[in-house]
């Protein structure tokens, strides 16, 4: 690793502190590779405007379920939802939604942002901008929104890996963070991946710690701005679900870092590419299901002009693809699902469509007598 990569700030109270982007190479490299890849094959996807428009929605909706519940907010994501659409008020959690509602907030503004694909430069005033509008109107014995804490703090526990006692006074932290500033925006870090600079200014923000509370909820965010000025989309937004669902992982990687006598970064930036891998694939697979059902209803309307299958079939068909689920015989001619079709229909024609369609291949047997369509059968020609 290369020393000149590491560079160390005395403080007046908190030691020495380590701005460093030593990691091991090869190892994030295999990643990055991977990662660069998958995001090519993923934005040679088509993506329907309507799929896009949603499919944005629902990931925000999900981040901020899960950058919240990472800092102990006790919603579930039901209720979440219901905060966001505003459909219900939770009368003793009201500092539970206003914490959600804070995070919509500074969600919508991250997203509104005009930031320079290749020269976006992280400032003081941002960070300060996002961290107010996350904790705005939140009961907190020390925190002021958007301004730098006054007293020190410990971070962490045992069982992640140990405390961790960020820098303790205020000075230092107002100190620390010129520097960051400097050195994230420093022509190495504006040249290093988009992947490596967002996990480093997201580690070396939440190692400053500057503020009494939600350094968490912004150092994602901050993240999430530097990735979206790469010209990310869905990603961004993603990786927090990825953290809230490896959370041991996350704390475990931030601490070995955070440990590490040679400055090394590589568990953190490690652990945000794997993230950003496991969001691809995630996006992948929703996108390709996306084409495989509009091929699926093409080929259906096909064989429907064709006469190979009958109009209920085909309804039947399409309502597969419209609610993914198996189906038995009697679900088939009993649940309120298949009412319209099915309701005054004789076992025997159900059955025979049945057949019909499993001898097309456009439905395969399951278990205990169950079927399902059969989504990928016009994978390989």
């Amino acid at each position: 690793m290369d020393k000149n990569t590491v560079k160390k700030v005395m403080t007046f109270k908190s030691g020495k502190f380590a701005f460093s982007a030593s990691y091991d190479r090869v190892a994030i490299d295999k990643l990055l590779i991977e990662a660069k890849t998958l995001r090519e094959a993923v934005e040679d996807l088509p993506a329907l405007p309507a799929f896009a428009s949603s499919f944005e929605e629902e990931t925000i909706r999900r981040s901020i379920y899960s950058t919240a519940a990472l800092e102990g907010n006790p919603l579930n994501e039901e209720q979440v939802a219901e905060v966001l659409e505003r459909k219900h008020e939770y009368a003793q959690q009201k500092q539970a939604e206003k914490e959600i509602e804070n995070l919509k907030v500074a969600y919508d503004a991250c997203r509104s942002l005009k930031v320079p694909k290749d020269d976006f430069r992280v400032s003081e005033k941002l960070i300060k901008s996002l961290h107010k509008t996350i904790t705005e109107g939140i009961e907190h014995p020390t925190n002021t929104p958007g301004v730098y804490r006054e007293h020190s703090v410990k971070v962490g526990n045992r069982e992640h890996g140990g405390v961790y006692t960020p820098p303790k006074i205020r000075p230092d932290i107002e100190k620390l963070m010129g520097e960051f500033i400097s050195w994230i925006n420093s022509e190495d870090l504006l040249n290093e991946e988009p992947l490596v600079r967002a996990a480093l200014a997201h580690f070396h923000f939440a190692a400053i710690h500057p503020f009494a509370d939600g350094n968490g909820r912004t150092a994602r965010l901050l993240e999430s701005v530097i990735l979206r000025a790469d010209g990310m989309r869905y990603v961004p937004t993603m990786l927090s679900n990825y953290y809230y669902n490896h959370v041991d992982t996350y704390y475990w990687a931030f601490s070995r870092s955070e440990r590490n006598k040679k400055d090394d970064r590589t568990p953190f930036i490690e652990f945000v590419l794997k993230a950003f891998i496991a969001s691809l694939r995630e996006i992948q697979g929703k996108l390709t299901t996306v084409v495989r059902q509009l091929v699926m209803r093409d080929y259906i309307l096909f064989l429907r002009n064709n006469k190979k299958i009958t109009l209920r079939q085909a309804d039947l068909l399409n309502l597969l693809i419209e609610h993914p689920r198996s189906f038995s015989l009697q679900e088939l001619r009993n649940d309120s699902m298949f009412a319209a079709l099915y309701h005054r229909v004789t076992e025997r024609t159900a059955r025979r469509d049945i057949a019909n369609l499993q001898k097309l291949k456009l439905i395969l047997p399951g278990n205990e007598g169950n079927y399902h369509l059969n989504l990928r059968l016009l994978d390989h020609p």
